[in-house]
């Protein structure tokens, strides 16, 4: 059993790089697809709450649900707006990675390495062609 989770969409490369970054460390995580299993209402909190985020902070604006439901208007609670992502969730944003060492949006996927406990064990290079991590495990700055 993995002590790492991923709330992972495939189709989106940053969430692919985020998850091949924890899988460089030398961990299988748990992967959620987030879209056919969306976190319950609670799960969705205590998310944003271990984040440290605001809820507007976590919604999606490139998506289609989000101009449709007039999101962009600061006038919902954040009780709705938590509504709207779980009736959509494509409304929430991703990847978001959860380890014993904290948890965190990783946009950009690099995030994620301030919150993994192994360190990456080889070079690692984004999908898009940019070189994340060097053939000894370190930070390319």
């Amino acid at each position: 059993m993995s002590n790492i989770t991923i709330y992972h969409n495939p189709a989106c490369g940053t969430s692919r790089n985020t998850l091949e970054l924890i899988r460089n460390s030398g961990n299988e995580p748990t992967i959620i697809y987030y879209l056919d299993t969306p976190p319950s209402h609670d799960e969705l909190l205590k998310l944003i709450a271990d984040m440290g985020i605001s809820v507007r902070a976590l919604l999606r604006k490139n998506v289609e649900p989000y101009e449709q439901l007039g999101l962009a208007d600061g006038d919902f609670t954040d009780e709705q707006l938590i509504e709207f992502m779980l009736q959509h969730p494509i409304l929430i944003n991703r990847p978001i990675v959860v380890t014993p060492l904290g948890t965190r949006l990783c946009r950009p996927s690099e995030i994620v390495l301030d919150i993994l406990p192994e360190p990456q064990k080889g070079a690692f290079v984004k999908e898009d062609g940019e070189k994340v991590i060097d053939e000894a495990g370190k930070p390319i700055k």
